[in-house]
């Protein structure tokens, strides 16, 4: 078992979700709740990262990681060090591809709250702000807490974009994902099945997680 790839794994999944919940609050809601020209052309790229190869993907973020870029040149004049190939910009990169992840489950749950619970808010005198955090926020929990646990399950297992943009950096961007391909690389079945298994359960774990909370957003759209 490579622990130090596991570790590495557990904090690129929780600083993902770290870096894109707030965006995906702001933005789910936003396509949930606002009609306006282009809606559709904006919902296509957020769900781009599903379709979209990941080498393909991987490529235009190290592209764009580069150091003759604005974004890479200016990571490695702050930092001195490239953004492609580091821990910030494997961070990065996994935010980018857990967009949809993250905004589709929020957006299904902010567009299942009935308009005439924020109606009620409304005329009885709630500011908007408290209308959000006392009505519809408790009310999408469960697509917000779906968001959470399928962006870390899918950062775990990420492969793609993660050799693509952070190679196999021991202690640095070597992921368990990109340890289990390198333990079969190097014919080390033992050690591969055991990493295996142990990213098999917690997905699994997940995905049992994810179909309890989305029976909740599901009985809440047919009331």
């Amino acid at each position: 078992m490579d622990w130090p790839a596991f570790r590495l794994s557990l904090w690129l999944g929780l600083g993902t979700v770290v870096i894109l919940l707030p965006l995906a609050l702001w933005l789910g809601r936003f396509l949930a709740l606002r009609r306006f020209r282009g809606r559709g052309v904006v919902e296509a790229a957020v769900a781009l990262p599903l379709v979209l190869p990941p080498t393909v993907l991987g490529f235009y973020l190290l592209v764009a990681f580069g150091a003759g870029t604005w974004l890479g040149g200016a990571f490695q004049a702050l930092f001195g060090r490239t953004l492609a190939f580091s821990f910030e910009g494997l961070l990065l990169a996994s935010a980018i591809a857990n967009i949809p992840f993250a905004v589709q489950p929020i957006q299904n749950a902010f567009g299942a709250i009935p308009a005439n619970l924020r109606e009620a808010g409304a005329t009885s005198g709630m500011a908007p702000w408290a209308v959000f955090w006392r009505v519809e926020l408790p009310l999408a929990w469960p697509g917000i807490a779906t968001a959470i646990v399928l962006t870390f399950a899918h950062t775990l297992g990420e492969f793609g974009v993660v050799l693509m943009v952070g190679g196999a950096i021991p202690g640095e961007t070597r992921t368990a994902a990109i340890a289990i391909y390198d333990r079969v690389q190097a014919f080390d079945d033992a050690a591969a099945a055991s990493m295996s298994a142990l990213l098999l359960v917690i997905c699994l774990v997940s995905l049992l997680l994810v179909q309890r909370l989305t029976r909740g957003i599901g009985r809440r759209r047919h009331d």
